[in-house]
């Protein structure tokens, strides 16, 4: 697939999963994209762990970094009708399991519905962040990211590195298709149909299972 329609192919896919008046969380990069591809109708409350309710990206004259800022740095703003609050309160709603959905990257998911996103020891330092939060107080989880990394399988048996929580996956979104954690494993749910099984099951450490209501990943 080409390289510079992924990000945007699998922000689209993943919007589909997100019903109007869900309060969501999105984590930095590739989630971030997300809004921009709801279906009509539907109207999200953004919740940034900073502090802010019902965030919205302020245009260029309205941006004041220095005033207030989402979880990736930039500058973020309070909807009409939405709140900036305090940081214990906002993580007091997370906790509380009020947030409806949080979508997250990663570095490295597997057939347990095991997450690693916030450090390659000796190398990449991202952050914990509010994920660990975030990934067992919000209701679902949903992980969107490219299928590898560098030809290599980031979908494994089992995490290699450290986990940010354990067993806290729903869902995974990459190019290649749509795959659902389940109690007896992965299950391949919906297949971009510019791919066959055998190459998604390839690019995946993990085995896949099959569903018997697979369709192709629109």
């Amino acid at each position: 697939m080409d390289k510079e329609k992924i990000k945007g192919f699998i922000a689209a896919r993943a919007a589909r999963e997100l019903a109007d008046g869900d309060v969501v969380n999105l984590g930095v990069g590739m989630p971030t994209l997300i809004p921009q591809y709801l279906p009509a109708g539907v109207k999200l409350i953004l919740q940034c762990e900073n502090g802010i309710i019902d965030s919205i990206k302020p245009s260029a004259e309205e941006a004041e970094p220095e005033f207030a800022v989402d979880a990736g740095g930039q500058s973020a703003l309070a909807a009409p009708g939405g709140a900036y609050i305090d940081s214990s309160v906002s993580f007091g709603l997370i906790r509380g399991g009020h947030v409806d959905c949080t979508i997250l990257g990663a570095l490295e998911v597997d057939e347990k519905g095991n997450l690693a996103n916030w450090i390659i020891p000796g190398s990449k330092v991202p952050g914990m962040g509010g994920a660990m939060d975030l990934v067992v107080g919000a209701k679902k989880v949903i992980i969107t990211m490219e299928h590898t990394a560098r030809g290599k399988a980031k979908i494994l048996k089992q995490c290699r590195l450290p986990l940010t929580a354990a067993g806290c996956i729903n869902l995974i979104i990459t190019e290649m298709g749509v795959i659902e954690v389940s109690k007896d494993g992965l299950v391949l749910t919906e297949i971009n149909p510019e791919y066959t099984f055998e190459d998604v099951q390839k690019a995946t450490e993990a085995t896949l299972k099959i569903s018997e209501s697979l369709k192709e990943m629109a």
